[in-house]
């Protein structure tokens, strides 16, 4: 059985959990009322996910929607996307990208969820400097701010 690997990223909880096909799966569990990440574009990467608990919503390309437990939402490469949870409950989803890769970038950003005061220390300026610096490394181009 693989280990699964549990950080704190930008304010989400992230288990990485191993895969032997091409793509990398992610469980992301978001507090109520936290914003996503910034919106930004994939070149490379698909990404794909399942809400398994509460409401999330997204903006993808410009279009705004509010998807519930069991729905879902395709990201093609060089889409402008990002979520946010805009309710008083958590969410959790389930996110895969692919090609396989992706997860390097929260192992390389998050901060491990069993480290102290680990969800706050996601938030702090020092951590959003990192992810900044390493971003495009990982194929994350962030684009200028768009309220969701």
């Amino acid at each position: 059985m693989n280990t699964l690997h549990k950080f704190w990223v930008l304010g989400h909880q992230v288990t990485a959990a191993a895969s032997s096909g091409e793509y990398d799966l992610v469980f992301l569990e978001t507090p109520p009322n936290t914003p996503g990440p910034p919106p930004h574009v994939h070149q490379k990467y698909a990404e794909f996910f399942l809400v398994t608990e509460g409401e999330v919503e997204f903006l993808l390309n410009g279009e705004r929607r509010v998807l519930n437990a069991g729905a879902s939402v395709d990201i093609p490469p060089g889409s402008l996307h990002t979520y946010r949870n805009r309710t008083d409950r958590p969410s959790k989803m389930v996110n895969i990208h692919s090609p396989k890769g992706f997860v390097d970038f929260f192992k390389t950003v998050g901060v491990p969820l069993e480290e102290p005061h680990a969800q706050e220390r996601s938030v702090a300026q020092e951590a959003i400097e990192r992810v900044i610096a390493v971003s495009k490394g990982f194929d994350i181009e962030f684009q200028e701010a768009v309220a969701i």
